[in-house]
Protein backbone atom coordinates (compact mmCIF):
# COMPACT_ATOMS: atom_id res chain seq x y z
CA UNK A 1 0.00 0.00 0.00
CA UNK A 2 1.46 3.65 -0.78
CA UNK A 3 2.19 5.40 2.24
CA UNK A 4 -0.40 7.56 4.37
CA UNK A 5 0.23 11.23 3.98
CA UNK A 6 -1.65 14.03 5.22
CA UNK A 7 -3.14 16.22 2.27
CA UNK A 8 -4.18 19.53 1.88
CA UNK A 9 -7.59 20.99 0.61
CA UNK A 10 -6.64 20.80 -3.57
CA UNK A 11 -3.52 19.44 -3.40
CA UNK A 12 -2.84 17.06 -6.58
CA UNK A 13 -3.24 13.58 -5.29
CA UNK A 14 -1.13 11.33 -7.23
CA UNK A 15 -1.95 7.11 -7.51
CA UNK A 16 1.00 4.82 -8.16
CA UNK A 17 -0.83 3.24 -11.15
CA UNK A 18 2.62 2.23 -12.75
CA UNK A 19 3.31 -0.51 -9.36
CA UNK A 20 -0.18 -1.83 -9.87
CA UNK A 21 -0.35 -2.97 -13.17
CA UNK A 22 2.77 -4.24 -13.06
CA UNK A 23 1.31 -6.93 -11.15
CA UNK A 24 -1.96 -7.71 -12.71
CA UNK A 25 -0.15 -9.72 -15.34
CA UNK A 26 0.46 -12.21 -12.22
CA UNK A 27 -2.81 -11.40 -10.30
CA UNK A 28 -5.38 -10.67 -12.42
CA UNK A 29 -7.50 -10.83 -8.77
CA UNK A 30 -6.00 -7.03 -8.34
CA UNK A 31 -7.86 -5.61 -11.23
CA UNK A 32 -11.50 -5.68 -9.37
CA UNK A 33 -9.90 -4.07 -6.23
CA UNK A 34 -8.16 -1.70 -7.86
CA UNK A 35 -10.71 -0.77 -9.53
CA UNK A 36 -12.82 -0.34 -6.52
CA UNK A 37 -10.14 1.50 -4.91
CA UNK A 38 -10.87 3.97 -7.66
CA UNK A 39 -14.13 4.46 -7.11
CA UNK A 40 -13.86 4.60 -3.51
CA UNK A 41 -11.57 6.97 -3.64
CA UNK A 42 -13.54 9.34 -6.42
CA UNK A 43 -16.39 8.81 -3.85
CA UNK A 44 -14.58 10.71 -1.07
CA UNK A 45 -13.06 13.23 -3.24
CA UNK A 46 -16.28 14.47 -4.96
CA UNK A 47 -18.90 13.16 -2.91
CA UNK A 48 -18.65 15.69 -0.29
CA UNK A 49 -21.58 17.87 0.11
CA UNK A 50 -22.94 20.45 2.92
CA UNK A 51 -25.77 19.73 4.95
CA UNK A 52 -26.94 18.24 7.83
CA UNK A 53 -26.80 14.38 9.44
CA UNK A 54 -29.21 12.35 8.74
CA UNK A 55 -29.30 8.04 9.52
CA UNK A 56 -30.52 6.17 6.94
CA UNK A 57 -31.15 2.33 7.23
CA UNK A 58 -29.02 -0.21 6.47
CA UNK A 59 -30.98 -1.29 3.15
CA UNK A 60 -30.80 2.60 2.12
CA UNK A 61 -27.12 2.86 2.55
CA UNK A 62 -26.80 -0.77 0.78
CA UNK A 63 -28.93 0.54 -1.78
CA UNK A 64 -26.56 3.64 -2.35
CA UNK A 65 -23.34 1.38 -1.99
CA UNK A 66 -24.95 -1.05 -5.15
CA UNK A 67 -25.88 2.17 -6.95
CA UNK A 68 -22.59 3.82 -6.96
CA UNK A 69 -20.24 0.89 -7.72
CA UNK A 70 -22.46 -0.75 -10.58
CA UNK A 71 -23.01 2.78 -12.22
CA UNK A 72 -19.44 1.77 -12.56
CA UNK A 73 -19.98 -1.42 -14.86
CA UNK A 74 -19.25 -3.72 -12.03
CA UNK A 75 -21.46 -5.98 -10.67
CA UNK A 76 -22.12 -5.39 -6.93
CA UNK A 77 -24.20 -7.84 -4.57
CA UNK A 78 -24.58 -7.38 -0.86
CA UNK A 79 -23.61 -10.89 1.41
CA UNK A 80 -24.67 -9.84 4.70
CA UNK A 81 -24.67 -6.28 6.54
CA UNK A 82 -24.65 -5.02 9.76
CA UNK A 83 -24.09 -2.16 12.10
CA UNK A 84 -20.40 -1.60 13.61
CA UNK A 85 -20.29 1.22 15.72
CA UNK A 86 -20.92 4.90 13.77
CA UNK A 87 -20.55 2.62 10.48
CA UNK A 88 -22.67 0.44 8.54
CA UNK A 89 -20.37 -2.80 7.73
CA UNK A 90 -21.42 -4.76 4.65
CA UNK A 91 -19.41 -7.99 3.34
CA UNK A 92 -19.75 -6.79 -0.52
CA UNK A 93 -19.06 -9.19 -4.02
CA UNK A 94 -18.01 -7.15 -6.38
CA UNK A 95 -17.23 -9.25 -10.03
CA UNK A 96 -16.76 -12.09 -8.01
CA UNK A 97 -14.57 -10.65 -5.16
CA UNK A 98 -15.38 -10.27 -1.52
CA UNK A 99 -14.77 -6.83 -0.15
CA UNK A 100 -15.99 -5.56 3.36
CA UNK A 101 -17.34 -1.55 2.84
CA UNK A 102 -18.13 0.61 5.20
CA UNK A 103 -20.18 3.24 4.88
CA UNK A 104 -21.87 5.89 7.10
CA UNK A 105 -25.11 6.10 8.60
CA UNK A 106 -25.68 8.60 6.50
CA UNK A 107 -25.14 6.80 3.67
CA UNK A 108 -23.48 9.10 1.96
CA UNK A 109 -19.76 7.86 1.85
CA UNK A 110 -18.06 4.74 1.91
CA UNK A 111 -14.92 3.75 3.48
CA UNK A 112 -12.85 0.39 2.89
CA UNK A 113 -10.77 0.63 5.45
CA UNK A 114 -11.03 2.89 8.77
CA UNK A 115 -8.58 3.85 11.33
CA UNK A 116 -9.43 3.24 14.84
CA UNK A 117 -8.63 6.66 16.75
CA UNK A 118 -7.27 5.28 19.40
CA UNK A 119 -4.59 3.02 17.61
CA UNK A 120 -1.10 4.22 16.71
CA UNK A 121 -2.27 5.41 13.25
CA UNK A 122 -1.65 4.26 9.79
CA UNK A 123 1.04 1.97 9.03
CA UNK A 124 2.83 1.27 5.67
CA UNK A 125 3.18 -2.33 4.87
CA UNK A 126 6.69 -2.60 3.05
CA UNK A 127 5.88 -6.46 2.46
CA UNK A 128 5.83 -7.01 -1.40
CA UNK A 129 4.80 -10.37 -1.40
CA UNK A 130 1.38 -9.69 -1.18
CA UNK A 131 0.67 -10.92 2.51
CA UNK A 132 -2.21 -8.35 2.91
CA UNK A 133 -1.22 -8.13 6.63
CA UNK A 134 0.95 -5.87 8.99
CA UNK A 135 0.92 -7.98 12.05
CA UNK A 136 0.37 -12.25 12.67
CA UNK A 137 -2.62 -13.46 13.21
CA UNK A 138 -3.66 -15.81 15.49
CA UNK A 139 -5.70 -19.15 13.84
CA UNK A 140 -7.37 -22.33 15.94
CA UNK A 141 -7.47 -24.64 13.96
CA UNK A 142 -9.90 -26.99 14.59
CA UNK A 143 -9.36 -30.73 15.79
CA UNK A 144 -11.80 -31.98 12.97
CA UNK A 145 -9.98 -30.32 9.78
CA UNK A 146 -8.56 -31.73 7.02
CA UNK A 147 -4.64 -32.02 6.99
CA UNK A 148 -2.49 -32.70 4.18
CA UNK A 149 1.03 -33.44 5.12
CA UNK A 150 2.99 -34.36 8.52
CA UNK A 151 1.59 -33.15 11.72
CA UNK A 152 4.72 -31.87 13.33
CA UNK A 153 5.66 -29.70 9.89
CA UNK A 154 7.30 -27.21 10.93
CA UNK A 155 4.85 -24.55 8.99
CA UNK A 156 1.45 -24.45 8.75
CA UNK A 157 -0.58 -23.22 5.56
CA UNK A 158 -4.28 -23.01 6.15
CA UNK A 159 -6.45 -22.69 3.40
CA UNK A 160 -10.13 -20.86 3.25
CA UNK A 161 -11.53 -21.95 0.22
CA UNK A 162 -14.69 -22.31 -2.10
CA UNK A 163 -15.03 -24.95 -4.91
CA UNK A 164 -16.86 -22.69 -7.00
CA UNK A 165 -14.56 -20.19 -7.16
CA UNK A 166 -12.60 -19.58 -10.42
CA UNK A 167 -9.08 -18.14 -8.46
CA UNK A 168 -9.08 -21.21 -6.06
CA UNK A 169 -9.03 -23.76 -8.47
CA UNK A 170 -6.05 -21.31 -10.64
CA UNK A 171 -4.47 -22.02 -7.02
CA UNK A 172 -5.16 -25.66 -7.01
CA UNK A 173 -3.59 -26.37 -10.68
CA UNK A 174 -0.74 -23.57 -10.90
CA UNK A 175 0.69 -23.68 -7.55
CA UNK A 176 -0.54 -26.17 -5.01
CA UNK A 177 1.44 -29.67 -6.50
CA UNK A 178 4.08 -27.34 -6.75
CA UNK A 179 3.95 -26.36 -2.27
CA UNK A 180 2.62 -30.14 -1.92
CA UNK A 181 6.15 -31.66 -3.89
CA UNK A 182 8.66 -29.44 -2.66
CA UNK A 183 6.97 -28.29 0.81
CA UNK A 184 4.73 -31.26 2.35
CA UNK A 185 6.01 -34.50 0.46
CA UNK A 186 9.24 -33.17 1.95
CA UNK A 187 8.14 -32.93 5.84
CA UNK A 188 8.02 -28.92 5.79
CA UNK A 189 4.53 -27.54 5.64
CA UNK A 190 1.01 -29.34 6.01
CA UNK A 191 -2.30 -27.41 4.55
CA UNK A 192 -5.43 -27.18 6.57
CA UNK A 193 -8.07 -26.92 4.23
CA UNK A 194 -11.11 -24.57 5.84
CA UNK A 195 -14.50 -23.85 4.09
CA UNK A 196 -15.66 -20.35 3.01
CA UNK A 197 -18.09 -20.97 0.40
CA UNK A 198 -19.40 -17.09 -0.99
CA UNK A 199 -22.95 -16.77 -1.05
CA UNK A 200 -23.11 -15.38 -4.81
CA UNK A 201 -21.74 -19.18 -5.43
CA UNK A 202 -25.13 -21.37 -6.06
CA UNK A 203 -22.98 -24.78 -5.64
CA UNK A 204 -20.26 -24.21 -3.37
CA UNK A 205 -22.39 -24.93 -0.10
CA UNK A 206 -23.30 -28.02 -1.42
CA UNK A 207 -20.04 -29.11 -3.01
CA UNK A 208 -18.36 -28.30 0.81
CA UNK A 209 -20.69 -30.28 2.67
CA UNK A 210 -20.24 -33.24 -0.38
CA UNK A 211 -16.54 -32.98 0.19
CA UNK A 212 -17.31 -34.01 3.91
CA UNK A 213 -19.72 -36.75 3.10
CA UNK A 214 -16.42 -38.15 1.29
CA UNK A 215 -14.19 -37.14 4.43
CA UNK A 216 -16.34 -39.22 6.29
CA UNK A 217 -15.30 -42.31 4.55
CA UNK A 218 -11.38 -40.96 4.34
CA UNK A 219 -12.00 -39.49 1.19
CA UNK A 220 -11.71 -36.11 1.72
CA UNK A 221 -9.10 -34.71 -0.84
CA UNK A 222 -9.35 -37.36 -3.26
CA UNK A 223 -13.35 -35.46 -3.59
CA UNK A 224 -11.28 -32.62 -2.86
CA UNK A 225 -8.86 -32.94 -6.56
CA UNK A 226 -12.50 -34.06 -8.22
CA UNK A 227 -14.27 -30.99 -7.62
CA UNK A 228 -11.42 -28.69 -8.62
CA UNK A 229 -10.46 -30.84 -12.04
CA UNK A 230 -14.58 -30.40 -12.66
CA UNK A 231 -15.34 -27.35 -11.09
CA UNK A 232 -17.97 -26.87 -14.28
CA UNK A 233 -19.72 -29.80 -13.58
CA UNK A 234 -20.14 -29.57 -9.81
CA UNK A 235 -23.79 -30.66 -8.87
CA UNK A 236 -25.52 -33.35 -7.51
CA UNK A 237 -25.34 -36.32 -10.02
CA UNK A 238 -21.61 -35.22 -10.44
CA UNK A 239 -20.79 -35.98 -6.87
CA UNK A 240 -22.12 -39.44 -6.89
CA UNK A 241 -20.22 -40.34 -10.16
CA UNK A 242 -16.99 -38.53 -8.42
CA UNK A 243 -18.16 -40.81 -5.44
CA UNK A 244 -17.95 -44.39 -7.11
CA UNK A 245 -14.90 -43.20 -9.49
CA UNK A 246 -12.64 -42.52 -5.96
CA UNK A 247 -14.05 -45.73 -4.46
CA UNK A 248 -16.82 -44.46 -1.58
CA UNK A 249 -19.94 -46.60 -0.33
CA UNK A 250 -22.43 -44.72 -2.72
CA UNK A 251 -25.43 -45.25 -0.46
CA UNK A 252 -23.43 -44.06 2.33
CA UNK A 253 -22.38 -41.31 0.89
CA UNK A 254 -25.73 -40.28 -0.75
CA UNK A 255 -27.78 -40.44 2.49
CA UNK A 256 -24.91 -38.18 4.05
CA UNK A 257 -25.50 -35.45 1.77
CA UNK A 258 -29.02 -35.92 2.16
CA UNK A 259 -29.12 -35.38 5.60
CA UNK A 260 -27.43 -32.00 5.38
CA UNK A 261 -25.22 -33.12 8.18
CA UNK A 262 -22.54 -31.19 7.43
CA UNK A 263 -24.16 -28.21 6.67
CA UNK A 264 -23.21 -26.50 10.41
CA UNK A 265 -19.27 -27.26 10.05
CA UNK A 266 -19.40 -25.45 6.68
CA UNK A 267 -20.91 -22.43 8.69
CA UNK A 268 -19.01 -22.61 11.15
CA UNK A 269 -15.99 -22.30 9.19
CA UNK A 270 -17.09 -19.78 7.22
CA UNK A 271 -17.92 -17.35 10.21
CA UNK A 272 -14.56 -18.25 11.73
CA UNK A 273 -12.58 -17.12 8.73
CA UNK A 274 -14.49 -13.77 8.68
CA UNK A 275 -14.16 -12.85 12.17
CA UNK A 276 -10.27 -13.37 11.66
CA UNK A 277 -9.95 -11.33 8.05
CA UNK A 278 -10.53 -13.75 5.41
CA UNK A 279 -12.88 -11.75 2.98
CA UNK A 280 -12.33 -13.56 -0.50
CA UNK A 281 -11.00 -16.77 -1.95
CA UNK A 282 -8.71 -17.78 -1.90
CA UNK A 283 -7.38 -16.72 1.66
CA UNK A 284 -4.37 -18.24 3.43
CA UNK A 285 -2.63 -17.84 6.86
CA UNK A 286 0.72 -19.21 7.06
CA UNK A 287 3.12 -19.50 9.77
CA UNK A 288 2.64 -21.75 12.93
CA UNK A 289 0.02 -22.01 16.19
CA UNK A 290 2.89 -21.00 18.30
CA UNK A 291 4.07 -18.16 16.35
CA UNK A 292 1.18 -16.57 14.58
CA UNK A 293 0.39 -16.39 11.17
CA UNK A 294 0.95 -14.71 8.30
CA UNK A 295 -2.01 -13.42 6.08
CA UNK A 296 -2.11 -14.04 2.37
CA UNK A 297 -4.84 -13.23 -0.01
CA UNK A 298 -5.79 -14.69 -3.82
CA UNK A 299 -4.25 -16.76 -5.95
CA UNK A 300 -0.74 -15.60 -6.00
CA UNK A 301 1.83 -17.23 -8.13
CA UNK A 302 4.07 -20.22 -6.63
CA UNK A 303 7.19 -17.95 -6.29
CA UNK A 304 5.23 -15.62 -3.88
CA UNK A 305 4.41 -18.53 -1.48
CA UNK A 306 7.96 -19.78 -2.12
CA UNK A 307 9.05 -16.78 -0.56
CA UNK A 308 7.08 -16.37 2.20
CA UNK A 309 7.65 -20.65 3.26
CA UNK A 310 11.23 -20.15 3.12
CA UNK A 311 10.65 -16.89 5.34
CA UNK A 312 8.69 -18.63 8.04
CA UNK A 313 11.05 -21.46 7.79
CA UNK A 314 13.81 -19.37 8.64
CA UNK A 315 11.93 -18.53 11.54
Amino acid sequence: MPKSEEKKENEVIEIPVGRYFSKVRENPWIVSTFVLGLLLLGSLIFGFSAGGYNSVSEDKAADNLVEFISSAGADAQILSKEKDGALYLFNTAIDGEQVQIYVTLDGKYAIVQPIPLDSAGPVENTDDTNTGSQGRVRVEIPEDAHVKGQPNAPVTIVEFSDFECPFCAIFYSDTLGLIEQNYIDAGKVKLVYMHFPLGFHEKAQGAAEASECAGEQGKFWEMHDKMFENQASLGESSYILWATEIGLDVNDFSACVDSGKYAAKVNSELQYGGQIGVSGTPGFFIGNEADGFVKVEGALPYANFEQIIEKELAG
